[in-house]
C-alpha cells in the first residue's frame, strides 16, 4: 500500500473509531488536506483520485456524522477501486458492517476551526449516527492497528513535495521559481525576505508628506481610465477621500484594476507620496480592500528575491499560502534547555515573523533565532569533526631539547618570539599521541615555511615520511629549494636526494623512480601539487602532511592526501590573514596558532592609490626602480579582453606596454591559461633577473618570491578584495631595498575607491582582512572549504557575539551527547545531517 494512501486509512479508521467528530487530526480532517495532496502526488498517485478526496473532504466539517461517514465511504470506494486497478498485487478491500459507536465525551466534540479567511461556523446539534452507518475500514496490509491517535501533521516527506501541490504554481511558474531555488515547500518555508517595507503606521491623508512611504485607508471617489500613445499605455486614476483630505491614485498598464474599484469601496494603499502639479499622488501602489487580510498593505511587508516573470504580490501570497500553513507544524529541533537560557523564538514562531513580522521587535526576535540556528548547526559539525579527529591516535614524536635548539640554532636568522610560540604548539602535538590538527596562519613573509620544516624534520628523523602540497608549481618548487636546503644543513640534516619534487610537468622516468622511492622509505619528503594525491602515489609511512595556501584545496583532496598514511599529522599554513569570527566557524575543526610578528629587517612598503589619469606617474615609479637595478609586477584583472567586463587585461597590455611603453625593457607575460612550462619558464626568467618587468594576473597572489622586486603596480584594484591585494602587495619588499605598491582602480568614483584607501593605512594584513569580511563578505575566505557554510541564508560570519554563544552551547552539549543518541537530541541530529549534506538548515 502506498503510504499516501496507508495514511488515509490510518485517519479514516481512527475517525470511523471516534463517531466521526472530526478529530482524528487537530484541526480537522481537512487540515490534513496540503500535506496529503504533496504526499499523493509524490506517491504518484492518479489526479482523479486526489481530486475526488481533496474535493469531499474540503466539505466535511459542515456534515453531519451520518453524512461524513457516507462521505469517507464513499472516498474509499473510490480510492480502492482505482488502486486495485493499479496495483492488484497489492489490493486493498472495504466491507461496512454494524459496528458499536464508540462513546464520545461532549468535550470532544467542537465546532469545525475556521480556515484563515472563513468565518466560523455556529455550532449545532448533530443527530447521533446509527449502528448501520459505522464504516469499518479495513485492508490486506495495514500497520499499527492497534493506533489510537494521529498527530499533527509535521511529516518532512510533504515538506519535500513539490511546489506545484500549491494552487496557483503550475508546470511554468514552478520551472520558473527554480531560478530562486525555489523547488520544494521547504524549500519556500526558508527563502527568506531579503528586506521589508514598513507600511504598519496608518496616517490621514492631511498629514502625509511628499517622500514618505505609508499606508492610507479611504474611500473610492471616482475610477478613471484612458489611453495614451496609440493605446501602448493604459493610466488608471482614482481618487480616495479619508474624511481629512484627497489623494490621487495611478497605475500604469493595470486596467484590470478597474473592475475591482468601484466608486464608494473602501481600500488600503500602500506606496511613496509623491507630487504632481502641486497635488499629492501615489504611482502604482499596492492596494487591497478594507475587508481582505492584509498581506501587502498596512503592515510590515516583506520583499523577497524574484525573477522574471513574476511579481513580487504575486510571491508573497504563494508564500503566505505556505508559511500560514507549515510554520505552525514544524517541529523545534533545538533542545528546550537552550532555547530557554538563550530566550531564544520558539522556531514555529520565528519562521512565521521572519516572513510577516507583527512588528520590527518580533522581527529582529526571529532573525537571531533563525541566525544561531544556523552558526549553531555550523558549530557542532565543525566541532564533531574535530572531536573525532581527536579521538584517534598516532605515533608520538619525541625529540629532545637539544635536538631542537641545535636545529634552531643553525638556521640563518633568529626566530620571532611568535615563531617560537608556533612551534612550541606544533611540538606539543607531535608528542601527544593525537595527530595534529593546526592552522598556522601568519602574514606574507612572517616566516610559516621555516616552522613547518623544523616539524617535518623531526617527523624525518624517526625514518618516516613527509609530503608538503602547494596549489602551483611554481609555489612547490619554490618551497623544494628552500626546504633542500633548510633541511640539508647540519650533522642532522637529510640527505638531499630524499627530498624530491613532484609537479605535472615532472617527467614520467623521474615521477616512476619518485614513486618507487616513496613506496620503499627511501624519498622521506615529497614536495609538489595535486600531483602528490594521484592513485599510483603509495607512500611507506606517511606521518606529516603540510598543505600551503589550504584555502586552494577541497576537503576532498585533503582528505585523500590524508589517506595515504595512518592518521598522519596534518598542518595547514595560509598567508591570508583570518578574522577570529571565522577562525571560530569555518576552521573551528582547526587548532589555531597565529604569526602575527615580522621577522626584523623587513621594510614597510608605501601604498598609493592613483586615479586612471595618473597612470603615466606610476610608468615613471617603473623606469626609476628599474634603472636601479630593481623588478617589477604589473597586474590586471583579467587575461583577456572582455566584452561584458569594461577592464584592463594582461595579455592585450602586455603587447601595449612591450611596443609603447617599456620598448627598452625585457617584459613578461603570465597568467592561469599558460601551460605549466611556459609559466615555469617566465617564473625562473623573472627570479634570475632576465626579465624586468612582468604583467601577470592573480596567479602571482601566492607564494611568489623575487626579492630584487620593489614594486607592485595593480590595474582595476577595485575589482580585488584587500586581502587578495594584501597578498599581491606581499610579493615585494621581501629584500633590503624600500618597496612601493601603486593601485590604480578603474575610475574617479571617491565612494567607489574609498575601500581601498584602507591599504595605505596599514600593512597589517589581520586588520584589512576584517575590513573585507565586514565589506565583501566570507566568500573570498571560503576557497573550496565550502560544504555547509555558502548556503547560510541569514547569519552574519561578523558577528562575534552569536558566533560564541553558539560555539559555547556546542560544546557543552557534544559534552554531554557526544553521539546525538538521546531522546532530545534526536531532532537535532536530522537537523545536523541534512545541514551539512544539503547545506540547509530546513528540517522539520
Amino acid at each position: 500500500m502506498k503510504p499516501s494512501v496507508e495514511k488515509l486509512h490510518k485517519y479514516f479508521k481512527l475517525e470511523a473509531e471516534r463517531g466521526y467528530d472530526n478529530r482524528a487530526v487537530m484541526g480537522g480532517l481537512e487540515n490534513m488536506l496540503l500535506p496529503w495532496e504533496a504526499e499523493a502526488r509524490a506517491d504518484n498517485l492518479p489526479e482523479e483520485i486526489i481530486q475526488a478526496v481533496v474535493t469531499r473532504l474540503r466539505d466535511y466539517p459542515r456534515l453531519s456524522p451520518d453524512s461524513r461517514a457516507e462521505a469517507l465511504k464513499g472516498i474509499w470506494k473510490r480510492v480502492t477501486r482505482e488502486m486495485s486497478q493499479d496495483e492488484p498485487s497489492s489490493a486493498i478491500k472495504i466491507s461496512v458492517k454494524p459496528a458499536p459507536l464508540p462513546e464520545i465525551e461532549k468535550s470532544h466534540v467542537k465546532p469545525a476551526e475556521p480556515q484563515p479567511g472563513e468565518e466560523a461556523l455556529p455550532a449545532k446539534p448533530e443527530a447521533p449516527a446509527s449502528p448501520e452507518t459505522v464504516t469499518e475500514i479495513t485492508a490486506v496490509e495495514t500497520k499499527d492497528e492497534e493506533e489510537t491517535a494521529v498527530e499533527e501533521p509535521t511529516e518532512p516527506a510533504a515538506l519535500n513535495a513539490p511546489i506545484t501541490v500549491l494552487h496557483g504554481i503550475g508546470p511554468r511558474h514552478a520551472q520558473t521559481l527554480q531560478r530562486l531555488g525555489l523547488h520544494t515547500l521547504g524549500d519556500m518555508l526558508y527563502h527568506f525576505p531579503h528586506r521589508y517595507d514598513d507600511y504598519s503606521q496608518l496616517k490621514p491623508i492631511n498629514r502625509v508628506e511628499v517622500g514618505e512611504s505609508v499606508t492610507i485607508i479611504g474611500t473610492v471617489e471616482n475610477v478613471d481610465t484612458r489611453s495614451i500613445h496609440n493605446r501602448k499605455m493604459h493610466i488608471l486614476e482614482t481618487i480616495i477621500n479619508d474624511g481629512s483630505g484627497s489623494i490621487r491614485l495611478t497605475w500604469f498598464n493595470q486596467p484590470w484594476i478597474a473592475k475591482r474599484l468601484k466608486t464608494g469601496t473602501q481600500i488600503v494603499v500602500s506606496g511613496k507620496i509623491d507630487q504632481y502639479l502641486g497635488r499629492m499622488t501615489m504611482n502604482n501602489p499596492s492596494w487591497e480592500l478594507l475587508e481582505q487580510q492584509h498581506l501587502h498593505t498596512n503592515r510590515i511587508v516583506p520583499i523577497y528575491p524574484l525573477t522574471a516573470r513574476i511579481t513580487q504580490r504575486w510571491l508573497r501570497r504563494q508564500m503566505n499560502q505556505v508559511v500560514s500553513y507549515w510554520s505552525p507544524r514544524v517541529q523545534d529541533w533545538i533542545p528546550e534547555a537552550i532555547r530557554e537560557e538563550l530566550n531564544l523564538l520558539d522556531l514555529r514562531e520565528a519562521l512565521l515573523q521572519i516572513h510577516f513580522p507583527n512588528s520590527w521587535k518580533t522581527l529582529e526576535a526571529a532573525r537571531y533565532r533563525l541566525s544561531f540556528d544556523e552558526i549553531f548547526l555550523l558549530q557542532l559539525g565543525v566541532l564533531r569533526q574535530k572531536r573525532a579527529w581527536q579521538e584517534r591516535t598516532t605515533e608520538a614524536i619525541e625529540q629532545s631539547p637539544d635536538w631542537w635548539q641545535k636545529n634552531i640554532d643553525r638556521l640563518p636568522y633568529n626566530l620571532t618570539n611568535a615563531q617560537l610560540q608556533a612551534l612550541e604548539s606544533i611540538k606539543s602535538d607531535l608528542e601527544s599521541g593525537r595527530p595534529m590538527n593546526r592552522l598556522l596562519q601568519g602574514d606574507v613573509g612572517s616566516g610559516k615555511t621555516v616552522i613547518a620544516a623544523l616539524a617535518m624534520s623531526a617527523i624525518i628523523q624517526t625514518n618516516a615520511q613527509a609530503a608538503l602540497m602547494a596549489p602551483t608549481s611554481i609555489l612547490a618548487e619554490q618551497h623544494f629549494q628552500t626546504l633542500q636546503t633548510l633541511l640539508s644543513d647540519g650533522e642532522n640534516g637529510v640527505h638531499t636526494d630524499s627530498v624530491r619534487l613532484l609537479i605535472g610537468a615532472t617527467p614520467d622516468d623521474e615521477k616512476q623512480e619518485i614513486r618507487e622511492g616513496l613506496a620503499s622509505g627511501d624519498v622521506k619528503l615529497l614536495v609538489g601539487t595535486h600531483a602528490l594525491i594521484e592513485d599510483p602515489v603509495v607512500f611507506n609511512d606517511l606521518e606529516m602532511i603540510v598543505i600551503d595556501e589550504q584555502h586552494r584545496f577541497g576537503v576532498k583532496q585533503r582528505a585523500t592526501l590524508r589517506g595515504k598514511g595512518t592518521n598522519p599529522h596534518l598542518l595547514v599554513m595560509t598567508a591570508t590573514p583570518i578574522p577570529r569570527s571565522l577562525a571560530l566557524t569555518i576552521y573551528g575543526d582547526l587548532d589555531l596558532s597565529v604569526i602575527d610578528e615580522m621577522p626584523p629587517g623587513r621594510q614597510e612598503i608605501k601604498t598609493h592609490v592613483l586615479l586612471p589619469t595618473e597612470r603615466e606617474r606610476a610608468f615613471v615609479i617603473i623606469r626609476n626602480h628599474v634603472e636601479n637595478g630593481h623588478q617589477a609586477f604589473i597586474i590586471y584583472p583579467l587575461v583577456e579582453e572582455s566584452e561584458k567586463v569594461q577592464a584592463l587585461a594582461a595579455v592585450e597590455e602586455y603587447e601595449r606596454l612591450s611596443k609603447e611603453i617599456f620598448p627598452d625593457y625585457h617584459l613578461g607575460l603570465l597568467h592561469g591559461r599558460l601551460k605549466a612550462d611556459e609559466k615555469e619558464d617566465v617564473m625562473t626568467r623573472f627570479r634570475n633577473g632576465e626579465l624586468q618587468v612582468l604583467v601577470s594576473t592573480s596567479v602571482v597572489e601566492v607564494g611568489v618570491d623575487i626579492p630584487n622586486a620593489t614594486v607592485m603596480l595593480i590595474e582595476g584594484a577595485n575589482r580585488f578584495g584587500l586581502s587578495q591585494l594584501h597578498q599581491f602587495r606581499g610579493r615585494i619588499g621581501r629584500g633590503s631595498h624600500p618597496s612601493i605598491c601603486l593601485l590604480i582602480a578603474e575610475s574617479s568614483d571617491e565612494t567607489e575607491n574609498e575601500r581601498l584607501i584602507a591599504m595605505i593605512e596599514t600593512n597589517d594584513g589581520f586588520i584589512l582582512a576584517e575590513r573585507d569580511l565586514e565589506q565583501r563578505g566570507p566568500g573570498e575566505f571560503l576557497g573550496t572549504r565550502q560544504s555547509g557554510f555558502t548556503d547560510l541564508r541569514l547569519a552574519n560570519l561578523t558577528d562575534l557575539k552569536i558566533i560564541e554563544s553558539a560555539r559555547q552551547q556546542a560544546h557543552q552539549l557534544l559534552d554531554d551527547d557526544p553521539s546525538l543518541q538521546s531522546n532530545e537530541h534526536q531532532l537535532l541530529s536530522i537537523a545536523l545531517d541534512a545541514f551539512w549534506n544539503n547545506g540547509k538548515g530546513d528540517v522539520s
